[in-house]
Parts: C-alpha cells; structure tokens; sequence
C-alpha cells in the first residue's frame, strides 16, 4: 500500500505546488480566465461587456464548485485505481448510475427552484421564497429516501443487472450500499446551491459545496489510504462529505449567514406549510422535465456499461476513467446554465423580456468560447493525467482512455451550447425540449453508435472504438441543435409568463 500511495502523494504534491505558483500570480485565476474569455469577445462585439462581466461574477463560482466536485470524483476513481486496481474502477463505474439517480431526482426539484427563486428574487417578492424553498425540500426528501432504502438492501441484485463479472460486483454492491446513504444529501445539495444561485449569489454556493468537495478528498485519502478501506473508504467519504453540506446550507438558510462564510443572500424560516399544492404544483411542471433530463444521462448508462462490458473490462475502466476526466472539462456549462437561468429568470420576472434574450445569447458565445479553451487544454494534457488513474502506467485501459479523452475534447465544444442555450429555457419553465434533445441524443443515437461498435447492427459491422468515439459527439451535438433551435424560436417568453410573480398572485 506504501508504495502505490507514494507515487499519489508525490501527484498531490506537484500539483499543490503549482496552485500555489498560479494564485500568487492570479489570486483569482478561474475567474481570471472566464473575464479575460467574455473581455475578449466583448472587444470584437461578440457580447456586450458588462453581461460578460455580470455573467462572470455569477458563472466563475459556480464553475469552481464544478470542477472541486468533478475533481473529487475523478480523484475518487484514481484512489480506488491506485489502491485496489482495473476491476474496483469498474465497480465504481458500474454503480455511478445508481448514484446519478440522486442528481436526476434532486436536480429535477433543483430546476423548479431556481425557476422559482430567480423570478421571484427578480421582482422582490421575497414573501414566497421559504415556501418554493421549503416544498422543494419535502419533494428532494420524497423522492429520494426510498432510493437510499432499495440500494442499502439490495446493492448486488442492482450490480448483477449490468454486469456477471464476480469482481465487479463485488465492488460496485460494495460501494453502492454505502454512498446510497448518501443520495438524500446530495439532493437537498442541490436544491440549497440553487436557492443561493437563484438569488444573486453562486460564490456561497461554492464556498460551501467546494469545501465540500475538499473534505471528500480529505476524508477519502484517509479512508482509503490510511484505514485501508477502499471502495467502501470512497463511498463513506462521499456521504459524511454531503451530510456536512447539507447541514450547511440549511442552517445558513435559517440563520442567514454561517460561520467562516458569512451572510447569505436570502433568510428562509423553517416554520411555515410545506406543501403548497400551488407551488408543488409549479416545482413539479417545472422541475420535472428537467430531472427526466438529468435522467437520461443516468439511465443511458445502464445500457452503455452493458455495452461497454462486451468490450471487456479494460474498455468499462477506460470509460470511467474518460467520464471523469469529461466531467471536469464540462464544468463551464455548470457555470453558464445557471448563470443563464439566474439573469434570464429575474429579467423576466421583471418583464423585461428583450434583455433576457440579450443574455441569452450572449451567454451561449461566452460558454462556447470558454468551452474551446477547456478542450484545448485537455488536450495537450491528456496522456498525463490519464496515467494518474492506475497503479501501472503500462495498464491496458491507458491508451483506450487516452483516446476517448480525445474524443470527449471534440464532443464538450458543443455541450457549450446545449447548456447554455438550456439556460433560459430552464428559466423561463421551458423544460421538456432539453429533456427531450438530450434524450434523442443519448437513446437515438449515442446508444445505438456504441452498440454498433462493440458488435454491429443488422448489415452493419462492428467498428470497433470508433462506436464510442462517435458516440461522446452524438450525446451533444444532437442536444445543442435543438435547444438552440428552440431558443431563437423566442416561444420560451409566452411559457415564462405562467410562472412570473404576477401570474402567481392572479392565480390566489
């Protein structure tokens, strides 16, 4: 164990002393990078410069929280990598989904709380903030409980139905029981961040959630390392991670600041209803759309591991490693989403419906270019970071991952727009064409490129690689044509007048 933890704390290391050499250069280089980006543009008249700034102080922290999060996931794998090997990757990865369903459920109620929130902290009707805020919690609780439930009593049933390899699932049940206690937390995450996001403010919301993050790290290492508990030392650090969170925002919420963080934006009383069937109602038109959304990705990767285990093992490490590594480069669309659903939801509860536009679309360019830079970037590092994620650097999934990370480095340019042009649909309570576009792309076609891949369809042969390859461009290219399509059709401003203050007022 001393030995594969040697060449990890030397990584932690070099990487530590690199941080240190960029923020004394930049104290605030992600943000640095984000204004320099949206600057530039502006000076061609690409955008307008203060939506570019504007744009910036909501995105940069949210960006941030993305990559502490994506980073701490993709850490997670290249612990377990390093201290156990090639089949607990693929456990992990083959319990992912079973953990993703926690962002679909979670992010859905998220999405009907920003709508919520930004409209509403838009035209200061601060009086019916605790109960959007409120009602979404009872349907993040609701919904999510039960999950944590099946996953604790039944982790191996859930394992066998994508995969026969013994050792994979002995660690995907193994991880899955343990971090499936953690599923209610990471919703109630979700739902808190948006509040703050909703309301002007992402740089608590990543205060908290990247300190998160860090503490998942922290508490990993130990657990894995230290204690020598390996996968189950990664799913434990996840969940006493979230619950710390959640503790967090909810007693920053109630006491509207929190110790080494200071005030929040907005104070929410826990004292009130709970379950307003107007606004549960709005949460649930809204929201759902957006957690079937978020579902796509989690369910498409039943079928896409099943896939993949036709490959062989090496092919389901590579692709969790590669999905990881893909994570981090998709962190500016965390940014730029709910920057967009933030500015454009609170023009338009202010009914000023051309400068919502106005932002919109700015914010589309400022993700693209942002996006490109990302990928370039991943690109001229790809090599070495992917041999971070094994004990060997010769390990057979190493070339395999390498070259999806090229892949995902041409496919995320066009999650730029797919997020970005989400943005004010989400905003506005336009949400089942995302849905819908994401799930054209993944089911449609995605799906169907990787199965042609790793064994043909019908007259048409095997291609092998390139079944993935083509599959990572399917997932976003197919989502950004139709929701920018459906943003330039400006039918998002009629839906968003149904959810506006005013409309809710005339409805009691």
């Amino acid at each position: 164990m001393s030995r594969r933890f040697t060449p990890f704390r030397s990584v932690i290391r070099l990487l530590s002393a690199l941080w240190r050499v960029v923020r004394a250069r930049f104290p605030n280089p992600v943000k640095f990078t984000i204004l320099w980006i949206g600057l530039l543009l502006a000076r061609v008249g690409l955008i307008d410069r203060a939506r570019a700034e504007k744009t910036t102080e909501l995105a940069w922290p949210r960006v941030v929280t993305g990559i502490a999060r994506m980073s701490k996931n993709a850490v997670d794998v290249a612990m377990v990598g390093v201290a156990v090997g090639t089949s607990a990757v693929a456990g992990v990865g083959f319990a992912s989904p079973y953990w993703g369903l926690a962002f679909a459920v979670g992010g859905g109620v998220a999405g009907g709380t920003i709508a919520l929130v930004s409209q509403r902290y838009g035209a200061e009707a601060f009086d019916e903030l605790g109960l959007a805020v409120r009602s979404s919690v009872v349907l993040a609780l609701a919904g999510t409980i039960p999950l944590a439930v099946l996953f604790w009593t039944f982790p191996e049933q859930f394992i066998s139905l994508i995969t026969s390899s013994e050792s994979s699932i002995h660690y995907g049940s193994l991880y899955l029981q343990v971090v499936g206690l953690g599923i209610p937390f990471a919703a109630l995450n979700l739902v808190g961040s948006r509040v703050l996001v909703g309301s002007d403010d992402s740089y608590t919301a990543m205060q908290v959630r990247a300190g998160g993050a860090v503490a998942n790290i922290v508490l990993n290492a130990i657990f894995i390392f230290g204690l020598g508990w390996g996968v189950a030392g990664a799913a434990l650090g996840t969940v006493l991670s979230n619950v710390a969170v959640t503790v967090t925002f909810a007693l920053g919420l109630v006491w509207g600041r929190f110790p080494a963080i200071g005030e929040f934006p907005v104070t929410i009383s826990p004292v009130g209803a709970y379950a307003d069937p107007g606004t549960i109602t709005d949460l649930v038109q809204i929201g759902f759309p957006v957690g079937l959304r978020n579902l796509v990705w989690t369910v498409a990767e039943f079928p896409m591991l099943g896939i993949l285990d036709i490959f062989g093992e090496n092919t389901v490490a590579a692709w969790v490693i590669a999905r990881r590594i893909w994570g981090v480069m998709n962190t500016p669309g965390w940014g730029f989403g709910l920057a967009s659903s933030s500015l454009v939801g609170q023009e338009l509860g202010q009914n000023n419906e051309e400068e919502a536009e106005a932002y919109g679309r700015d914010i589309i360019r400022f993700a693209v270019a942002t996006y490109i830079v990302s990928a370039l970037l991943m690109v001229l590092f790809a090599e070495q970071i992917v041999v971070l994620f094994a004990d060997d650097p010769t390990s057979p999934e190493i070339p395999i991952a390498i070259n999806l990370v090229y892949a995902a480095s041409f496919a995320v340019v066009f999650q730029g727009v797919a997020s970005a042009s989400a943005g004010p649909l989400d905003a506005s309570g336009d949400t089942q064409i995302p849905f819908i576009s994401q799930a054209i792309g993944m089911f449609g076609v995605s799906i169907p490129l990787a199965y042609i891949g790793a064994a043909g369809l019908g007259p048409i042969p095997a291609i092998g690689l390139w079944g993935l390859y083509l599959a990572f461009v399917a997932e976003t290219a197919i989502p950004a044509a139709i929701n920018y399509w459906r943003f330039k059709t400006d039918k998002w401003k009629a839906i968003s007048e149904e959810y506006r203050p005013d409309a809710v007022a005339a409805d009691d």
